[in-house]
């Protein structure tokens, strides 16, 4: 978990699959890592109470059910099932 700090965001790419990691105050989330509104790197975003924010349009996701929570994003973002284990991260995909 150390490469993934408090209000950290991190992209990564794995099998085709791209993924963000968030830790807002201690709790990691896993989403998609490509807004679903028009293609921009959530990685690069803006990590808040409200979720992530998207650097492009500025549509806030919820990290837990992936909801957009303002326009112009209308689709959620996948999210998935993150298990913590000896300092390491893993998601289920």
């Amino acid at each position: 978990m150390e490469q993934v700090k408090e209000g950290q965001l991190f992209g990564f790419v794995h099998d085709d699959k791209k993924l963000l990691i968030a830790n807002l105050k201690g709790k990691i989330h896993a989403t998609d890592l490509i807004c679903t509104h028009a293609d921009a790197d959530l990685s690069t975003g803006f990590l808040s109470e409200e979720g992530v924010r998207c650097p492009l349009h500025l549509s806030v996701f919820n990290l837990v059910n992936g909801k957009p929570q303002n326009l112009p994003a209308e689709d959620p973002l996948n999210v998935y099932n993150v298990k913590i284990d000896a300092d390491e991260i893993f998601v289920e995909v």
